[in-house]
């Protein structure tokens, strides 16, 4: 079976690692800015010490893709899970600002050397007929990992305080060091030098589905920095359900739609994900009620839930052997679009307001159908007929 393919003795450990990585990494989100607010830090130094941990992640993405040409994906993520385990307790005694930076940086670093690693990784040990749907349910790692993380780290810090939260971060990145170096010594590096137009930093083959990727995190960095803020104001006291919807989505949808991932083409999936997350942007427009957020985030978690592991895919595909610099390429368009995204759609806000800003979204969504429609599935052929 398909299932028991893809549910190997690594994918399990690299599920498992990756689950309790990003859930030290998640854990953060919601915490970190009022941490640093109630250190006393400014709202400038604030933008400036959580800004760049995304910075040097998206800087260090193309590096590492490279570097997994020749470098085994298991030390990798053996130092990055090292990095942030290291980093968790230095946040103990690191006061803002320049100490505290530094942590950040170095943070961020591991965070680039950990998910490239183990998505380069999964593509390796997935069966080639059922890499999206391994994709897919890997991808609910993460999912999992957001769904629940940001609550548990309110829950920490309101009933506890900031010390036992830096110590539950240090846990989990311990648990996910404890599990990669359980990981085979797999060398899925190459034994013969790539072709010339094969060697650059970044992978022009896989540069299609990953501008792709940066316009909708484009969209979901905006929506996690502003729509909490719009919620508040329509009178929603818990924006977080929102998100939890999405999760709920994501994880559904991966689970028990994975295969719907190697059944069509990657052409055949993007398409109606991108037409789905622009529709819930639109509805988002006009929405001022729990129920009608709730919609939103259901339609936008059903997009996203084939969106990313079919734009993955088809990265992976393009690039053949090159694996490591598309996962390089992939991953750090991703990062640009977060960091990005709320940039572009603050200026927005300043000018206009929260309906612009989320027609500004829908927008982008229409700009990366478009970019779809004309750039991307033209080289792939005849996409609408073909499985």
């Amino acid at each position: 079976m398909a299932t028991e393919k893809i549910l190997n003795r690594d994918f399990i450990i690299t599920f498992v690692a990756q689950f309790a990585f990003s859930s030290a990494y998640y854990i953060l989100i919601p915490t970190l800015p009022i941490y640093l607010s109630r250190s006393g830090s400014a709202e400038t130094e604030i933008g400036v010490l959580i800004g760049v941990f995304s910075i040097a992640s998206l800087i260090f993405r193309p590096f590492v893709g490279r570097a997994l040409l020749k470098i085994p994906e298991r030390k990798f993520t053996i130092a990055g899970s090292l990095l942030f385990l290291f980093t968790s307790i230095a946040y103990l005694v690191a006061p803002p600002f320049w100490p505290f930076m530094i942590v950040r940086i170095l943070q961020g670093i591991g965070l680039a050397f950990f998910y490239t690693a183990t998505f380069t990784l999964i593509a390796n040990i997935s069966p080639e007929a059922h890499r999206g749907q391994s994709l897919g349910y890997f991808y609910m790692a993460l999912n999992t990992a957001f769904a629940l993380a940001p609550y548990f780290g309110m829950l920490l810090i309101n009933r506890f305080n900031f010390t036992v939260l830096f110590l539950v971060c240090t846990g989990l990145s311990l648990c996910s060091f404890l599990a990669v170096i359980k990981l085979r010594g797999m060398d899925n590096v190459l034994s013969e030098p790539l072709p010339t137009g094969h060697q650059s930093l970044l992978s022009s083959e896989a540069l299609p589905p990953s501008i792709m990727a940066f316009f909708s995190n484009s969209v979901w960095g905006s929506l996690t920095a502003f729509f909490p803020l719009y919620a508040l104001s329509q009178g929603v006291t818990n924006p977080g359900l929102f998100f939890g919807t999405f999760a709920v989505m994501l994880i559904l949808g991966r689970g028990l739609g994975g295969k719907i991932l190697d059944l069509y083409s990657r052409e055949k999936v993007i398409f109606p994900c991108v037409i789905a997350y622009s529709l819930a942007m639109i509805i988002l427009s006009f929405s001022k009620t729990l129920p009608m957020f709730l919609l939103v985030a259901g339609i936008w978690g059903i997009g996203v839930a084939f969106l990313f592991p079919a734009l993955i895919a088809h990265a992976l595909d393009l690039a053949g052997p090159s694996r490591g610099p598309a996962m390089g390429t992939f991953t750090a368009a991703s990062d640009l679009g977060v960091g990005l995204g709320p940039v572009i759609m603050g200026v927005v806000l300043r000018y206009a307001n929260y309906q612009i800003m989320f027609l500004c979204l829908a927008l982008t969504g229409i700009i990366n159908l478009g970019y779809f429609y004309f750039f991307v599935k033209n080289r792939s052929g005849n996409w609408l007929t073909t499985p």
